[in-house]
């Protein structure tokens, strides 16, 4: 046992650092403008329009006290493949924007330190109905799908990066979410690390609870190689990361 490890790792949890901060001096407090809502891409890319929420015709209504009660982790999913319109709503679910303040700032449906809002959403799509085999990002304020790239053999680099989990590549789409932490170190220096993990714990309960409106289920994942899968997604791995994960699919009622 390592103690001094252990009482690093148990600062972290902590509040303590705040007290450290000169909050006059922070990117926001210097009058530098926000790091934008979503990443940038190219126009020219190919994207994917996503069922709009006033068009959604199969998404069953749940009431909260069953959706929490039957909340569960599933590692077991069907062969069924998940509709567009069933993606979509998971997507709103878990990062949709409710409103938009700026070019930095928009209010989703679920919270977080400060707006900030600190993720990109990716998909790792192997069986969703009318959409290719691939890595996507959801781009939430056009609410669309960015298609990335193709990988070969997509089933077992998504396994491989999730540190051998066979269920990975038995779900139809697996969300993966990355961090840019410049969105909430712009406001709380070196405060925003602790805010930035419970975060990711608040989308992904989002994911559990929209999932029993769709008969389907999910399994928070925080355990994977993280080249690998930074790798899989294209990003730098340090100014963005993997910080969580959760494949998604049909579960027996």
């Amino acid at each position: 046992m390592n103690k001094k490890a252990f009482e690093q790792y148990r600062y972290f949890l902590k509040d303590s650092v705040r007290l450290t901060i000169d909050f006059y001096q922070t990117a926001q407090s210097r009058g530098i403008a926000p790091p934008p809502i979503e990443k940038p891409f190219s126009k020219e890319s190919k994207r994917v329009e996503l069922p709009s929420q006033d068009s959604w015709s199969n998404i069953k209504p749940v009431d909260l006290i069953t959706a929490i009660r039957n909340r569960r982790s599933h590692r077991v999913f069907q062969p069924d493949s998940l509709s567009l319109e069933e993606l979509s709503f998971l997507l709103w679910a878990t990062q949709g924007i409710r409103k938009t303040v700026d070019h930095g700032t928009a209010y989703r449906t679920v919270p977080s330190a400060g707006c900030r809002h600190s993720f990109e959403t990716y998909l790792c799509v192997l069986n969703v109905d009318e959409l290719e085999q691939g890595i996507y990002r959801y781009l939430p304020l056009e609410h669309q799908l960015l298609f990335e790239h193709h990988e070969n053999n997509l089933e077992e680099s998504i396994v491989e990066a999730a540190l051998d989990q066979p269920f990975f590549q038995k779900a139809p789409v697996t969300f993966i979410w990355t961090a840019l932490p410049v969105r909430m170190e712009w406001r709380y220096d070196i405060a925003a690390h602790k805010v930035i993990a419970l975060d990711a714990g608040h989308v992904c309960q989002n994911l559990y609870l929209a999932c029993e409106a769709i008969s389907a289920g999910t399994c928070a994942v925080a355990a994977y190689n993280q080249d690998l899968i930074d790798k899989l997604l294209r990003v730098d791995g340090d100014d963005e990361f993997t910080i969580y994960m959760a494949p998604v699919g049909k579960v027996q009622s």
